[in-house]
């Protein structure tokens, strides 16, 4: 038997080479892992942890105008300090990056500080010219916003800058209307941009609820922010005040002060030196099969590289189940069926299962259940903010196989929710269920 330098070798340590590399070396294996960045990966340094605490942070300018309603004395002219919030947040992704180091420390994990390339079916390259090897090697290298080709690219931002800011810019135009644009549309507009979101197509979020989205449109155009569909970059022209005049298709331009891409993410597969090993890409991600193997008998993939769901807790199952199969002698694989997801939007949105177009696709029959409400907080406060939530049940035997909803908290009521969609309870199974009064929660036990 081939003797090598390690029995795992994993590229990347983010949330999903993490959790391999930590749960194989406390099976015994030796681990390494190499990063070019930080330990932590997109979401703890560049994406969910981050971005989750400026949305806290730009929540607070709503709720600073609603605690009048509630007694306290507030002025009118709160200040705002972006350079303190962003400080605060970076102190925060760097607590967290040691926390992430420390663990894979102490499991015995070598962390290798350098970039890392493939340089055969049993071979890792280090940035410094020298050869390893290992029995297996997980890629787990992530992905990173997509950038548009159009002339005067150079002149935008993505996600990834964002946090990095100087301070909040006056007027931002946003490309595209997934979660990611969406999200940051909301903090830079409670922040006191003006925020232009343009789209290819007429349709926001595209893959969630028809009726939910919708809401979230009506919502964001109350607030103030503004939507340009079917619109194409033509080009974006840095003026000699350093303000950015960006013209599209079907639209007059439109001068700003930021342009943000926010156009779908890309798997950071080009140089990897996958080739060397025969791995099989498919529009750019990794192929693997349903045990996280490539094209390749000893190089395996999981998280967003695979692309497919780009999902932390996913990336993260992804390893453990790798991990568990063959480190740990219990054989694993990841149900890809009823995963919850959210977009941090102001309200947030939520949902699990499918949306009632699939569902009637699917299914055929099907019943709909709906609550339209003001959240009490919101009645007292005078913000003419309604929350939908949105049950969609199969109409022959009464389980529940979506639920929707755009409100406050959304996200964290569906997450207890989704336990009951995935156990495929039933609308009879949620009306049996006493009322918890008064919450917002309670109408998912009460929906007609």
């Amino acid at each position: 038997m081939p003797d090598y330098d390690y029995d795992l070798f994993v590229i990347g340590a983010g949330s999903g080479g993490t959790r391999a590399s930590r749960v194989a070396a406390a099976y015994g294996a030796r681990v390494a892992v190499a990063e070019e960045y930080r330990v932590g990966g997109t979401c703890v340094i560049r994406g969910c942890v981050p971005k989750k605490l400026l949305v806290y942070g730009a929540h607070f300018a709503e709720d600073l105008k609603d605690a009048r309603q509630f007694g306290w004395d507030v002025p009118d002219n709160c200040a705002f300090d972006w350079s303190r919030l962003r400080d605060n947040v970076f102190a925060e992704v760097d607590r967290i990056n040691g926390a992430y180091t420390a663990t894979l420390e102490n499991h015995g994990v070598e962390i290798i500080h350098e970039r890392a390339t493939i340089a055969g079916p049993h071979e890792v390259k280090l940035a410094n010219g020298r050869i390893v090897t290992a029995e297996r090697i997980l890629l787990a290298v992530g992905a990173r916003p997509h950038v548009p080709s159009c002339p005067g690219h150079e002149h935008g931002i993505t996600s990834n800058e964002a946090f990095h800011l100087d301070a909040v810019p006056k007027r931002v135009l946003i490309a595209g209307a997934g979660y990611i644009a969406n999200e940051f549309a909301g903090i830079f507009n409670e922040l006191g941009a003006k925020v232009t979101l343009i789209n290819r197509s007429e349709v926001i979020l595209r893959g969630y609820d028809e009726s939910i989205r919708d809401r979230l449109l009506q919502i964001s155009l109350m607030k103030g922010l503004e939507f340009r569909f079917n619109a194409e970059f033509r080009g974006i022209e840095k003026q000699a005040d350093g303000s950015l005049l960006v013209s599209m298709t079907n639209h007059e331009p439109i001068e700003v002060d930021c342009v943000m891409f926010a156009t779908g993410r890309v798997p950071n597969t080009e140089e990897l030196g996958l080739e060397e090993a025969g791995v099989e890409l498919h529009n750019g991600a990794v192929v693997v099969d349903d045990e996280n193997r490539s094209t390749c008998d000893s190089i395996f993939a999981v998280g967003d590289v695979t692309n497919r769901v780009q999902l932390t807790p996913v990336a993260i199952r992804e390893g453990q189940a790798f991990a568990d199969t063959f480190y740990g002698n219990k054989p694993s694989k990841v149900d890809y069926g009823c995963i919850p997801s959210a977009v941090f939007s102001h309200p947030p949105m939520a949902a699990v299962g499918m949306t009632e177009s699939e569902a009637k696709t699917k299914l055929g029959s099907v019943k709909v259940y709906l609550s339209d409400f003001r959240a009490m907080k919101n009645v007292l406060a005078g913000r003419n903010e309604r929350a939908l939530y949105k049950m969609i049940c199969d109409g022959d035997t009464g389980r529940i196989v979506g639920l929707h909803m755009i409100g406050p908290d959304s996200p964290e009521i569906l997450q207890a929710a989704a336990i009951a969609v995935k156990a495929g309870l039933t609308k009879d199974d949620f009306d049996a269920t006493v009322a918890l009064h008064p919450t917002m929660a309670e109408e998912l036990v009460l929906m007609k």
